[in-house]
């Protein structure tokens, strides 16, 4: 078993993250810093376009991509919401009302009577559909594109997203380093994303000759794959394909809502070389990964 003292020196060690993820920070300390009443979200502030209630993980990544690609495709406007997910807004009344499930992200569609769409596959379709006029980022619908299009993001709804989710809790935000699910949710991203290499062997997108949602759902977990311990550039194609999404300057800007996310590869890479003392706390929690794979005789395989 992993050393409480060093379990609790790494822990404090991924509070360099919790900016953005900090639901653990609750956890940890008996002083929260919350937002003043004045800040605090309590219900929609836009009556025309688009609101989006959001926060800096994948899931919340996943919406503000699409828009901002909306946003410079067609001139969409929208406004977005910071919902501070350790402060548990997304629980309230007046956000379940709109979001049943309490998680983000959610939108509101003011153009549309109020009409309110929560989960990021579901956000990503209904968008397309209602506002991707020349089918830039989506499929017609009768097509075979279209269905593998939906392939692939059912595939990261109940796959890529869980796994991957879990594998960042039990590798970077649990209280206590348990070997097991630390390599079993390490290695089962990994699978996952090298599913994602092959089929990107000889193409440059999922689905078709273009970028689409099917990318846009896939990308906004992979971007945050170093958070859950996962040498991304150990899949070089998979990261190709992340650098010519992250260059998009939609996405640039989609991922810095609702604030500039710390957990993303390129920050992380950044982090790693210009940060003091970063590179080597990050190698503590990848020693603790590595000796939990040796324990548990973990060899990567995918698919």
């Amino acid at each position: 078993m992993f050393r409480p003292s060093t379990v609790n020196r790494l822990f404090h060690t991924s509070r360099h993250f919790l900016k953005v993820v900090p639901e653990a920070v609750a956890k940890q300390n008996t002083t929260t810093r919350t937002m003043s009443s004045s800040d605090r979200p309590n219900g929609l502030k836009a009556n025309k376009g688009i609101e989006l209630l959001t926060f800096g993980t994948p899931n919340g990544h996943k919406a503000s991509i699409i828009l901002e690609e909306l946003k410079e495709a067609y001139g969409k406007e929208y406004t977005f919401q910071s919902i501070p997910i350790m402060e548990n807004i997304q629980k309230e009344p007046w956000f379940t009302k709109l979001g049943p499930n309490g998680r983000i992200p959610v939108i509101v569609d003011h153009d549309n009577k109020d009409f309110a769409v929560q989960e990021g596959l579901a956000i990503l379709a209904y968008l397309t559909r209602k506002y991707d006029e020349k089918k830039l980022f989506s499929f017609e619908y009768d097509s075979d594109d279209y269905s593998l299009c939906e392939q692939w993001m059912a595939w990261q709804h109940g796959g890529l997203g869980p796994m991957q989710g879990q594998a960042n809790h039990f590798y970077r935000l649990a209280k206590e380093r348990i070997p097991y699910p630390t390599q079993r949710y390490i290695g089962e991203t990994e699978r996952l994303i090298g599913i994602l290499e092959n089929q990107l062997k000889d193409k440059e997108w999922l689905v078709g000759s273009k970028y689409s949602i099917a990318d846009i759902a896939c990308f906004s977990w992979v971007n945050c794959a170093y958070f859950a311990g996962i040498d991304i550039k150990s899949f070089p194609k998979v990261y190709q394909w992340c650098q010519r999404i992250n260059d998009r300057p939609a996405v640039k800007k989609g991922v810095a809502i609702p604030s500039e996310s710390k957990i993303i590869n390129p920050a992380y890479e950044v982090r790693i070389k210009e940060e003091e003392g970063f590179a080597d706390k990050e190698k503590e929690l990848q020693d603790l990964r590595d000796k939990a794979k040796e324990q548990y005789n973990y060899k990567y395989s995918s698919p």
